[in-house]
C-alpha cells in the first residue's frame, strides 16, 4: 500500500508539472492572430499603412488583408521610401504619429528606427525566418534581387554566365551594361560571397576592364537588353524578366546567385491603431500573408513560400542593416573602380 501511495504521489506530481508546462507554453505562444483581430476591430477599422508597395502589387495584396480581416480598411499612404521616412519623422517631431505600419526598403526602416519611432518587437511568426531576415524591430516582407541577365540572340549557350565572376572573362569586352548606382553588387559580394573586400574589389576591377556601359534605370536596362543593344547586364532586377520572357523576348537571367535588397515591415511605436498595426505586421510575416505577397507579384521573404514567378536566386546575399551603414565606403570604391562621377 505504501508503495502504491508513493507511485500515486509521483504520478500526481508529474501531472501538476505537466499542467504548469502547458500553461507556460500557452503563455509563450501569446495571443493568436484572431485574438489580435478582435482587439483591432475596436480601434475604428482603419490601418494607416506607410508603404512603398507599387500600385500593381498593392491592388492585389492589400485587398487580401481586408478579406482575411473583414471590417478593417487599409489607408495606403504611397510615396517613395525617402519621402515616407521623412514624413514619419516630420510628423513625430510635430508631436503626432499618424502611421500604424511602416514598410519600405530596410535602409529607410532603419533610419526611422534610429529616430526612436518604431516598436522594438517582432511577431511570433518571425520564428520561421533566419536571423539575417529579421531584426529586433523588423521582418523581411519581400525581396528585390540584383542579378545578371542576357540577350539569348547575342550570347551563345556555352557563353551563358553561371555566376557574377564569369563577367571577368575577356569575351564580355564592350558587351556589358549596368546601373551606375548599384554599389550593392560590390557590397553583397564583399560581405556575403567572398567575405573579403580584396577579393570582391579584384573581381570588379577585372569586370571593369571589359568597359561597361552605364544607364540609369533598371527598366531601361531591361529594354536595352531586349532590343539587343547589349549582350548582357550585370545589375538587373530579377522580377523584370519572367513577364518579358512570356511575351517572347529573347532574354534569360541568372538564378544561381543574387544580391538581396530587403523590403521590411515594422510598426510605429505610438501608432494611433496599435493593435491594427500589430495585426498587419503579424499577417505580413505569416505564411498566409507571404502567399498574398507572392500572388501579388512580389518575391516573398519567407523561406518556405515560393514566388509566383522565378525571381528568387538559389544563393541569396541579403544586405543587412550593418551592411547598409557601410554604403558610403563601398559607393566610393564602386565609383573609383568604374570611374563614375
Amino acid at each position: 500500500m505504501r508503495r502504491g501511495r508513493k507511485l500515486s504521489v509521483w504520478a500526481f506530481g508529474s501531472l501538476v508539472l505537466g499542467a504548469f508546462l502547458f500553461v507556460d507554453l500557452i503563455q509563450a505562444r501569446g495571443e493568436t492572430i484572431d485574438e489580435v483581430y478582435k482587439k483591432a476591430l475596436k480601434e475604428g477599422g482603419v490601418l494607416n499603412f506607410y508603404g512603398t508597395l507599387a500600385q500593381i502589387n498593392a491592388e492585389k495584396i492589400l485587398p487580401a488583408f481586408e478579406k482575411r480581416f473583414p471590417g478593417i480598411k487599409v489607408n495606403h499612404v504611397d510615396a517613395t521610401s525617402d519621402k515616407l521616412a521623412a514624413r514619419a519623422i516630420t510628423e513625430a517631431r510635430g508631436g503626432r504619429t499618424i502611421g500604424d505600419a511602416f514598410q519600405t526598403p530596410l535602409e529607410n526602416v532603419a533610419q526611422v528606427h534610429e529616430q526612436g519611432l518604431l516598436l522594438d518587437k517582432t511577431p511570433p511568426e518571425a520564428a520561421e525566418y533566419p536571423d539575417n531576415l529579421k531584426g529586433t524591430y523588423w521582418v523581411v516582407s519581400d525581396f528585390q534581387f540584383i542579378v545578371a541577365a542576357w540577350n539569348t540572340n547575342l550570347v551563345k549557350k556555352e557563353e551563358e554566365p553561371k555566376e557574377f565572376d564569369d563577367f571577368a572573362h575577356p569575351r564580355w569586352k564592350n558587351r556589358l551594361i549596368a546601373e551606375p548606382r548599384d554599389l550593392e553588387l560590390l557590397l553583397g559580394l564583399a560581405k556575403h560571397k567572398f567575405k573579403s573586400d580584396e577579393k570582391a574589389i579584384a573581381l570588379m576591377k577585372k569586370i571593369a576592364v571589359n568597359n561597361i556601359e552605364f544607364h540609369k534605370g533598371h527598366s531601361q536596362l531591361a529594354e536595352l537588353l531586349v532590343a539587343g543593344q547589349a549582350a548582357a547586364c550585370i545589375t538587373c532586377y530579377s522580377h523584370h524578366y519572367p513577364r518579358r520572357i512570356k511575351k517572347g523576348a529573347p532574354v534569360n537571367y541568372l538564378l544561381t546567385e543574387g544580391i538581396g535588397g530587403i523590403n521590411a515591415t515594422a510598426v510605429f511605436k505610438n501608432a494611433p491603431h496599435p493593435n491594427t498595426g500589430w495585426l498587419f505586421f503579424r499577417w505580413v510575416a505569416s505564411r498566409d500573408g507571404q502567399k498574398a505577397y507572392s500572388e501579388g507579384g512580389r518575391t516573398p521573404g519567407h523561406p518556405k513560400i515560393e514566388p509566383a514567378e522565378k525571381t528568387r536566386p538559389a544563393k541569396i546575399y541579403a544586405l543587412s542593416v550593418e551592411d547598409i551603414k557601410e554604403f558610403p565606403k563601398y559607393q566610393k570604391i564602386w565609383k573609383e573602380i568604374f570611374r563614375l562621377r
